[in-house]
């Protein structure tokens, strides 16, 4: 069920943001990382309410999953803002004649270049903002992981260990997600320049879109922007 949950929707459009312009290693430490603080998540939150034998408000559950359509929103916009800042810029062109034009270039044809001159960003920051993204997810998901352990377990300590092992399969299920996405985004980028961007630009529009899905589903239809 933890490998199963790491292909939702919202998890697989997440971690594609973070994971379009990685090599396969630094994508599977993405998709690990994201199942880590996805993990963390569930342990914490889960683990408290099942000890304490209650249930998350279903109004706080649809306050986090309402923040989890925002972040998704938030990182389409971040994909869409790479690929027009880091791919296209504009050039003047002198020819052998005298006369300079203005015409727009991308730096994506010099692959290895780049990610040389930025590798220390990536690896550095990405991490975090999947741990970051993971740990959201968690808790967007708590309550309902929380509801199905309930239903078939009579002790919380079962429940926990239920929690853990859900966890450790969502992890390896993200990580090797990770690696499925980044090939033939890895593929493109050293290939074909437009058909990379391209890419991005489809996983960054579509993450927006259901980034706003999520926003209006539970904020308008399910009334939480309404109480």
């Amino acid at each position: 069920m933890g490998l199963r949950h790491a292909l939702e929707v919202d998890h697989v459009m997440a971690v594609a943001t973070l994971t379009a312009n990685e090599s396969r290693i630094n994508a599977m430490k993405q998709g690990a990382v994201w199942g880590i603080g996805h993990t963390l998540t569930l342990m914490m939150v889960g683990g408290a309410v099942l000890y304490m034998d209650t249930l998350i408000p279903e109004h706080v559950a649809h306050m986090l999953e309402f923040a989890v359509g925002i972040m998704l929103f938030i990182l389409g916009l971040d994909v869409i803002r790479s690929v027009i800042k880091n791919h296209m810029h504009i050039h003047t062109h002198e020819h052998a004649n005298g006369k300079t034009h203005i015409h727009l270039h991308s730096h994506s044809s010099e692959p290895n270049e780049h990610l040389a001159t930025h590798k220390h960003n990536h690896l550095k920051d990405l991490p975090l903002r999947a741990l970051f993204v993971g740990f959201m997810h968690g808790l967007a998901g708590s309550s309902a992981l929380i509801l199905l352990t309930l239903q078939s377990v009579q002790s919380p300590l079962i429940g926990f260990s239920y929690i853990i092992l859900f966890g450790a399969g969502s992890i390896i299920g993200m990580a090797v997600l990770s690696v499925v996405i980044a090939i033939p985004m890895r593929y493109s980028l050293g290939k074909r320049v437009w058909l990379h961007s391209s890419m991005r630009s489809v996983i960054g529009v579509a993450t927006i879109i259901l980034g706003l899905h999520i926003i209006y589903d539970i904020g308008i239809v399910n009334g939480l922007l309404m109480s």
